[in-house]
């Protein structure tokens, strides 16, 4: 196109307002269960607050799925990765459904953004359950990088598939690590970055801590070979030493490193050797200790800190995120103790404050770097949460087992903002991409769009 001198500035304008309509603004890819940053932050815009319910709306589809899990989705352009069991039903004789007592395929399955199915590969089987329906060996959430995606199962299972579905490479990490010891299913969640996949696996013996490993490992994640393998001593017994975390990538202008939460202590860890960086400890005090505070929250991230959840009725610890050494109770690195933890939903940081959603759905508020109480305790939807908060728009989305999702503003002040109800149990994180929100129940994966 040729513009004369007095049409120039027309022309390039109506150029530049084509390319802005032509791509969607704040438009981010989702690759791993706590999105682009491993925080569950989304920077992007109009999510609806209000969806589902008995008129379905802002429900774009939605498209059964084969059987139960609490594996998030992860997404990037028009794909959309999750994993799931494959679960066949009987009737018994008093008449109520239940699973076929039988191994289930495990299967990682590919999706387009318009709930097609492109491709679905089984990646191993298993009859492993935990606490009934709470979890299966589908639970670890898939990553991907845009070109490969990755699949780790609870049976130790990890494959590396193109977008296509195209198997590039496989092995189990029992067989080249050692057995697993985890009394309810190994459920962390490898951390993609670079040329490597990271993995944290913490388990051992009920009694002793004397069988099972705690490890840091890299792989190489276009071949699989490995790279390295280092101990991440802990004093833990019991059943402390059995991780259901996962761990995150921390990253800022300035550092990137591994958080790595289970065994009675947090610690950082270098990418390129896997060596200590910091940790802090005493989560599970000597003097009360407690033999099954086992650690199933991650830590969260933001503002310059790390928020390190325990379980059941321990701490949550706040540490500056330049700390080196041993910083348990240095007045310079640890920051703050809250006696009230989240249990199973990891922390929110963002924006200088931090907020703990509780398992029994209660929600309290903290200044991140000071631990400055913003807001006491309030209640949202009484029932078990499972799934991780996500912040998208100044909203935070809490989900419920039983499907309820609460929406609360983000700030100073609690104020809910919508109630929602799938309808299904739920135990997956949602997850937001190209201005679509994906949810994960046991029975559908929904598209929620304005």
């Amino acid at each position: 196109m040729h513009c004369g001198t007095n049409a120039s500035f027309i022309c390039k304008l109506t150029f530049c307002l084509t390319l802005m309509m032509s791509s969607p603004l704040q438009a981010e890819n989702w690759p791993s269960w706590r999105g682009p940053t491993q925080n569950g932050i989304s920077t992007e815009k109009g999510i609806p607050t209000e969806f589902a319910g008995e008129d379905s709306k802002n429900v774009a589809w939605k498209v059964a799925l084969p059987g139960p899990a609490g594996a998030t989705p992860v997404v990037w352009g028009d794909r959309i990765f999750l994993t799931s069991p494959v679960v066949e039903y009987v009737v018994n004789e008093d008449g109520v459904k239940a699973p076929k007592e039988q191994p289930q395929p495990l299967m990682l399955m590919c999706f387009n953004t318009s709930g097609k199915e492109l491709w679905s590969r089984q990646i191993a089987e298993s009859s492993q359950t935990a606490r009934g329906d709470e979890g299966n060996a589908a639970s670890p959430s898939p990553v991907t990088d845009g070109e490969h995606v990755w699949s780790f199962m609870g049976t130790g299972d990890l494959a590396c598939f193109d977008f296509d579905g195209n198997e590039i490479w496989s092995f189990n990490v029992q067989d080249r690590y050692g057995k697993f010891d985890i009394q309810f299913g190994m459920t962390s969640t490898p951390v993609v970055e670079g040329d490597y996949l990271y993995m944290a696996i913490l388990h051992g013996s009920m009694s002793s801590g004397e069988t099972g490993y705690a490890k840091i490992i890299r792989i190489d994640k276009r071949t699989g070979k490995a790279n390295y393998a280092v101990d991440r001593p802990s004093e833990a017994t019991y059943e402390n030493t059995h991780s259901y975390a996962s761990p995150i990538l921390y990253q800022d202008d300035h550092q990137k490193y591994l958080i790595v939460h289970g065994g009675d202590y947090t610690t950082a860890h270098r990418l390129e050797d896997g060596l200590e960086i910091w940790r802090v400890g005493d989560m599970n005090p000597e003097e009360n200790y407690n033999r099954y505070l086992r650690f199933v929250a991650s830590p969260s991230y933001g503002d310059g800190v790390v928020v390190c959840p325990t379980a059941k009725n321990g701490p949550v610890v706040c540490v500056d995120a330049n700390s080196k050494g041993n910083v348990t109770h240095n007045d310079k690195f640890e920051l703050w103790r809250a006696e009230k933890t989240t249990d199973v939903p990891s922390p929110l940081v963002y924006d200088g404050l931090t907020y703990i959603c509780r398992q029994d759905g209660s929600v309290f508020c903290v200044e991140s770097r000071s631990g400055e109480e913003v807001y006491p305790l309030h209640r949202t939807h009484p029932q078990r949460h499972r799934a991780s908060p996500i912040l998208v728009d100044g909203h935070i989305y809490l989900t419920a087992r039983d499907g309820r999702i609460t929406v609360f503003k983000a700030g100073r002040e609690f104020e809910i903002v919508a109630e929602n109800d799938l309808g299904e149990d739920m135990s997956s994180s949602p997850v937001v991409s190209n201005g679509v929100m994906y949810l994960r129940s046991f029975g559908h994966l929904w598209a929620i769009k304005k």
